[in-house]
């Protein structure tokens, strides 16, 4: 037996604040440009935010109105927070990006477009649950979308909740690397000053973890047992949070972004990049790839990473790791190699692919960019000085429709 531990923040902890923020400003850009390169950081203080960073497009984005719109939709609407959406102010710090980037990333033909920066991007899956996504992580981020649900629901049965939170399950594992039991669940949540520790536990238990355990699968749920430790707001109260509790800054949660700590990452943040950046187009490439492996049956866990190198079009390298689940008479090179003839890892292949361009990066600045349900959804754009409505992919990365194409080429 052995424990692994992953955590997950709300959408009121202050890092993603920070995120959404450059996230919603991101899909304002290219709502109505979608060639629109943008590289936005926020950072977020007792009433301040900060956005700062580097833009290139036609567009005209209102930022100081995105940021309190943003700012509202979580849920800092109060005085009482010291960070509001009505009252906070706003600094704006953006210009042009570097034409040092610029003459590496554009190309006469669109398909060689050139990587926007050098590095490397990893993406991982595993068959612990059914989004092929690690379980403690899972966990986590089912546990604080419920939270969140709850605190939004007129006539809330938790009425003191705030937008603040963080999660993190530690889950035992059998030798065998599958799931024995939920160790230890620690919930931190703000609240109003008036709120009774003992109850706010006791709803944990009574309201929340029932609504946790009824969105898991069978087997999942299960995993909650007697003798299960939990923490609930283990230092006592949890009244002072948000950027007023501590600063908040776009990239602090990459590990929440991912996978929990599972598999490995390259240490590039998502939000506020546009898809040239390989940051993020090849880290949703890559997941994508170990998806659609795993669900194929290729193997029962798998790492993906892709390299790039500045203003080249093609990946340096592609490697694989299956931890020794492979299913395939193939070794974790040859794999890789069947990747690299299997899917175009150029930047704009990806692109085109997912959809990279649209605006559908708000959503994915809280409870993670991966494992998360994909979904069409009819969005508002403006295309030659026009308003059109389109339904746009969100989350493509997370289709499962590449499994009969790897199923052919590893003869399964």
């Amino acid at each position: 037996m052995y424990l692994f531990t992953s955590e997950s923040v709300s959408e009121g902890h202050p890092d993603k604040v920070a995120d959404q923020i450059s996230d919603a400003i991101l899909d304002d850009f290219l709502r109505q440009d979608p060639a629109s390169r943008v590289a936005c950081e926020t950072f977020v203080s007792t009433g301040l935010a900060v956005v700062g960073g580097e833009v290139t497009s036609h567009a005209y984005v209102d930022i100081q109105g995105v940021v309190r719109r943003t700012i509202r939709h979580i849920g800092y609407t109060k005085g009482e927070y010291h960070f509001d959406a009505d009252s906070c102010a706003v600094i704006s710090a953006v210009h042009e990006q570097s034409p040092d980037i610029a003459q590496g990333v554009d190309r006469a033909e669109k398909e060689e477009q050139g990587a926007g920066d050098q590095g490397m991007m990893f993406g991982y899956a595993c068959n612990e649950t059914p989004d092929f996504m690690p379980l403690p992580l899972t966990l986590a981020h089912v546990t604080l979308l419920e939270l969140a649900r709850i605190r939004r629901e007129d006539n809330s049965p938790m009425p003191y909740l705030r937008p603040d939170a963080k999660c993190q399950y530690t889950v035992e594992y059998k030798d065998d690397h599958t799931p024995n039991r939920i160790h230890t669940l620690v919930l931190s949540t703000q609240h109003d000053p008036d709120a009774d520790q003992a109850r706010i536990r006791k709803d944990v238990e009574q309201i929340l973890l029932p609504r946790v355990k009824a969105r898991l699968s069978a087997a999942n749920a299960a995993l909650f047992q007697e003798g299960m430790i939990l923490h609930v707001n283990p230092t006592g109260q949890f009244i002072i949070g948000g950027p007023h509790g501590d600063t908040g800054l776009t990239g602090r949660k990459i590990i929440v972004d991912t996978y929990g700590g599972r598999g490995a990452h390259g240490g590039g943040a998502f939000s506020g990049k546009d898809p040239s950046k390989v940051d993020r187009s090849a880290a949703y490439a890559a997941r994508y790839i170990a998806k659609n492996l795993v669900a194929a049956g290729v193997a029962d866990e798998m790492l993906v990473q892709i390299s790039y190198a500045i203003g080249v079009a093609r990946p340096v390298s592609i490697y694989v790791n299956t931890y020794g689940t492979a299913h395939v008479a193939w070794n974790d090179g040859a794999i890789a190699e069947k990747i690299n003839s299997l899917f175009d890892l150029r930047p704009a292949a990806i692109i085109d692919h997912f959809g990279l361009t649209n605006p559908i990066y708000m959503p994915t600045a809280a409870y993670g960019h991966m494992g998360r349900d994909p979904y069409v959804e009819e969005v508002e754009l403006i295309r030659d000085g026009r308003t059109v409505r389109r339904k746009v992919q969100f989350f493509g990365w997370e289709l499962l429709d590449a499994v009969d194409r790897c199923r052919a080429a590893f003869q399964l």
